[in-house]
């Protein structure tokens, strides 16, 4: 289904977060691999990988020596990232596995990455423990999760068309994507056995192609925009997207693209 915006709903959920999750991803993805401290040669597991955004970027830095495996508890999530893996580097061991059950050995990783993934995980405590299972004494985690939602217009603009169309219970649900509080995340590794724990925020201008087709884009990417549209309909889903769109319209540039605040919170720990 398509609409006047040039949006059109296809390809699975998966393929279409490969697409639209980019331009929010990439600035943090460099500020995360950077404080994991990355070197060549290094072993490193991007948690809840997604589809892989985090892993490729850490296989250009760790070189032809390192070796970068990627958990996701999507097996969609996992087949995109397969597909998008490049060649030119190590190959990146993808798995389907959960984070508080990971399919490798103990001290196995130099380094453990998490973009915007931690905020998601039913149980924090297991999964941030199996994360220090699997990470060599000395080695560190780094982990982005998006700062409160009053922080990134974006987002406000999101939540509010979510909460519009999609109704309070899915409303609900999306605040979870902001439940990843300093506090909580520093509690939760130190309890895991990590040391020198630190968290900040980190804030990039992230710039947009044209929003009318992009809003409903990268809604329809997100778990709320699927479950507004297996509740109320495709046609409730391009509404909602036309709404972002509409309430950005006085940020947007002239050909409707826009650069637009993010902060996320950066957490930080060693095993």
């Amino acid at each position: 289904m398509a609409d006047d915006s040039g949006f059109q709903l296809k390809g699975s959920a998966p393929e279409r977060y490969e697409r639209y999750a980019a331009p929010l991803m990439t600035p943090f993805v460099d500020a995360i691999l950077d404080a994991a401290d990355l070197f060549p040669g290094a072993k490193v597991l991007d948690l809840a990988c997604g589809t892989g955004f985090a892993a490729r970027a850490a296989a250009a830095r760790v070189g032809p020596a390192g070796r970068v495996s990627g958990a996701d508890v999507n097996a969609g999530m996992i087949r995109v990232a397969g597909e998008h893996a490049p060649r030119m580097y190590p190959d990146i061991a993808f798995t389907v596995a959960p984070a508080d059950q990971l399919p490798y050995e103990d001290a196995s990783f130099d380094a453990v990455v998490c973009q915007q993934g931690v905020q998601f995980f039913p149980d924090l405590r297991a999964a941030l423990a199996e994360t220090a299972r699997v990470t060599r004494p000395g080695g560190r985690f780094a982990a982005t999760a998006w700062a409160a939602r009053e922080l990134i217009p974006y987002f406000v603009a999101q939540y509010e068309a979510v909460r519009e169309y999609g109704g309070p219970e899915i409303a609900a649900d999306y605040e979870g994507a902001f439940s990843g509080t300093p506090e909580r995340l520093s509690a939760a590794l130190s309890g895991a056995g990590f040391h020198d724990v630190t968290v900040h925020q980190v804030a990039f201008g992230v710039s947009f192609p044209p929003l009318a087709a992009y809003a409903p884009g990268q809604l329809s990417s997100t778990s709320w925009g699927q479950a507004i549209v297996d509740t109320a309909g495709e046609d409730a889903l391009l509404r909602a997207g036309r709404a972002v769109h509409t309430r950005l319209a006085d940020r947007a540039a002239p050909d409707g693209g826009a650069t637009l605040p993010f902060t996320a919170n950066l957490v930080t720990g060693v095993r």
